[in-house]
């Protein structure tokens, strides 16, 4: 039977998914596959939160497809390799998939799909994660934009309603199969104590006087972008015409995409070259202080506490913990963002590297490298009652909670001079 397949990768939905209605418009039954790709399971621990989840929610489409006679094919392995079997099992025509963005799943799609074509089998791609990809939001003279503003108020002048028009996906256009769905322990992981928690759309009205205070409820929506689980169409669909701030953070996502898409070298360089020279002090110890949540610093603490207990952390303190990070312990920018790629669910390769770069000033549109947050004057503004702190630091008032790690002044006075150190003798290229 000549068949086409939907590759589900970050968008793990079967509805208003743009690849995957595409396909089931297709001439031919679709087999909807997922790959647990050992390229990165191989670098997470065995109980990664974010494996669970992906499990659990791949396991809930599983469930749905059997009620339209149809199922989930579940592969593990590297994808050139699985493609490579499947073809042989399989008449395959026709291969969609939603485009991803990151160097490396650009370069693992490449190879894939050259793979295909050589043997005759077409390969087609679509936009589904983001409004605008990278080259539909330019300046005029066909750059892009490094600045978030002006980028803004493009992506909102270009935006209609068209761009969120639901894609419905008619599941009783699938193959009629019955694939095996395996445990997580068949694919050497086990079920994580950490639980990703549901997208609370209540929080939006008040989002913009809510969100910088930890106490408030945030809206959990971190996850569900990064892994598709819900389409940035819907999520904007349900704002209504006073979410400016809420959507405003939609489009910093989508910035951050563009960046990395343009200027890819990011990942491991700083954005802005003339900060190549800052001589940062990258102490292991304490380093590993800020990652337990013992600096001395209760807001700081608290955040990083949080972090480590439910993979979750407030927006505001993501600021604090990084600019503590990189201003006041003088740490590169990159061991941190390693630390928050390995415990956030949320991780996205773009926002985290991006956010970093931001707060460590070496980033685009970032931070001024003279802007170091008082974590004491950050509890009185957005802590006034410790309830946060509390919460995550125990003991606070105790003779076990640790000393400072270091004065605010002197790290402040300290980050200031070896900034303008680094600016005043530029280093082009770090050696």
């Amino acid at each position: 039977m000549k068949v086409s397949v939907f590759w589900f990768r970050r968008d793990l939905r079967l509805e208003d998914n743009v690849g995957l209605s595409m396909a089931l418009n297709s001439p031919f039954p679709v087999i909807p596959l997922f790959i647990f790709d050992d390229n990165i399971l191989n670098n997470l621990h065995k109980d990664d939160a974010r494996v669970s989840f992906i499990h659990s929610q791949l396991n809930l489409i599983h469930k749905t497809l059997k009620k339209h006679g149809s199922s989930l094919l579940i592969k593990k392995g590297s994808p050139s390799r699985v493609w490579k079997q499947l073809i042989t099992q399989f008449d395959i025509q026709q291969v969609y998939i939603n485009r991803d963005y990151e160097p490396t799943t650009l370069k693992r799609d490449f190879e894939v799909g050259q793979l295909l074509t050589d043997k005759g089998i077409e390969f087609q791609s679509f936009k589904d994660q983001v409004i605008f990809e990278a080259g539909e939001i330019l300046k005029k003279d066909g750059t892009p934009y490094t600045v978030f503003t002006p980028f803004k108020r493009q992506w909102l002048a270009h935006f209609t309603a068209n761009h969120i028009k639901d894609h419905s996906c008619n599941l009783d256009r699938l193959y009629q199969g019955n694939f095996d769905f395996p445990c997580l322990e068949e694919m050497d992981f086990e079920q994580s104590r950490i639980v990703v928690r549901p997208f609370k759309t209540e929080i939006i009205p008040n989002y913009a006087e809510s969100r910088n205070f930890p106490t408030q409820s945030t809206s959990d929506l971190g996850p569900h972008l990064r892994f598709g689980t819900i389409s940035c169409r819907e999520v904007i669909r349900k704002l209504d015409k006073d979410a400016d701030t809420f959507l405003s953070e939609l489009i910093w996502r989508e910035f951050f995409s563009h960046i990395l898409f343009h200027f890819p070298d990011v990942v491991h360089k700083n954005f802005k070259p003339q900060y190549n020279g800052v001589q940062w002090q990258n102490k292991w110890e304490d380093f590993n202080r800020w990652c337990q949540g013992k600096t001395g610093y209760p807001m700081v603490d608290a955040g990083m506490r949080e972090l480590n207990a439910t993979g979750y952390m407030h927006n505001r303190l993501r600021m604090i913990t990084a600019g503590f990070l990189c201003k006041h312990l003088l740490i590169h920018w990159s061991w941190g963002e390693v630390y928050f790629a390995e415990k956030l669910l949320d991780f996205d390769l773009a926002s985290n590297n991006g956010n970093w770069q931001w707060a460590a000033g070496t980033g685009c549109d970032a931070a001024p490298y003279f802007r170091i947050f008082n974590p004491s004057e950050q509890i009185k503004r957005f802590d006034p009652e410790h309830k946060y702190v509390r919460k995550w630091v125990p003991e606070l008032d105790s003779l076990e909670y640790p000393l400072p790690i270091i004065d605010h002044k002197f790290a402040r006075e300290r980050a200031i001079k070896t900034y303008k150190e680094a600016l005043q003798d530029p280093v082009k290229e770090v050696t």
